[in-house]
């Protein structure tokens, strides 16, 4: 498809997003972002079928964010079987105070990211205000990692870098999830994830304050799914045992062949 006619099918959309009702929202520091979509970027959301077990979760979010996260934290049960790591937008300190507010009504552990921090599983990091929060692999584990790079989309923290992070540490083994948010942050890191192999899954239209960041990646073809802000927490326990399970069998079947040729 020639550029022009990705321009010419996207900006319309693109536009339309953009100029959704804001509302008031003191806790999102970012500015409206420029939109970049790449050259060749689907227009409709096609499901994949997971092809490994999810080994961890990413969510990225901006305005609404902090009232949407206190509505998917704390319903995740306290035996999830792997990390949770989140870029909100917002400034240093208040970072803090999100993931203690967090912390207090949620099962499992939620801190504000530290540099060298080992992810476990069943606990879920909040990357600080004014930092890059990434995750790398260091021989057989991974550990998280601050930097102040230059912000992107007007952003630091910016989800697209830590989207790209888990996208190269674990593959085709993460679940990212955009939530409600101005901008396009996120629809970058959605594409890397993809091209990995892992899932992406988007918060709905109508329980967005604005649907800028999850409709972005939604028309940009990057979405496995769209679901209403009370769905996410109960679609991301499911997703994530689903595919261990999956992977489980998929492996006990393997052994039985095996077995049986011997």
């Amino acid at each position: 498809m020639a550029i022009e006619q990705i321009r010419a099918d996207l900006i319309p959309k693109i536009k339309a997003l953009c100029s959704t009702q804001l509302g008031t929202n003191a806790s999102s520091s970012a500015a409206p972002a420029k939109t970049v979509i790449a050259p060749g970027a689907r227009l409709a959301a096609r499901p994949r079928k997971p092809e490994k077990r999810i080994e961890i979760v990413a969510i990225g979010t901006s305005t609404g964010g902090p009232n949407a996260l206190a509505q998917v934290i704390p319903r995740i049960p306290k035996d999830f079987p792997v990390p949770i790591v989140v870029v909100q937008h917002m400034p240093p300190i208040f970072t803090k105070f999100l993931a203690e507010r967090l912390a207090r009504s949620s099962e499992i552990r939620v801190e504000e990211g530290q540099a060298g921090g080992a992810l476990e599983p069943g606990k879920a990091w909040i990357a600080p205000g004014n930092y890059h929060m990434t995750v790398a692999r260091m021989a057989n584990e991974r550990r998280l990692k601050l930097n102040q790079d230059a912000p992107e989309h007007s952003c630091r923290p910016a989800v697209d870098v830590l989207f790209r992070s888990v996208a190269e540490a674990y593959g085709g083994g993460v679940l990212a999830v955009v939530m409600t948010g101005m901008g396009s942050d996120g629809v970058l890191g959605a594409q890397r994830i993809h091209a990995a192999g892992g899932e992406v899954i988007v918060q709905d239209e109508a329980t967005s304050v604005v649907w800028g960041m999850p409709g972005l990646v939604q028309a940009a073809g990057e979405a496995d799914g769209v679901f209403p802000l009370g769905e996410l927490a109960g679609e991301i326990t499911r997703r994530v045992a689903q595919s261990r399970s999956a992977a489980l069998g998929a492996g006990t079947r393997l052994y039985t062949v095996e077995h049986h040729v011997k």
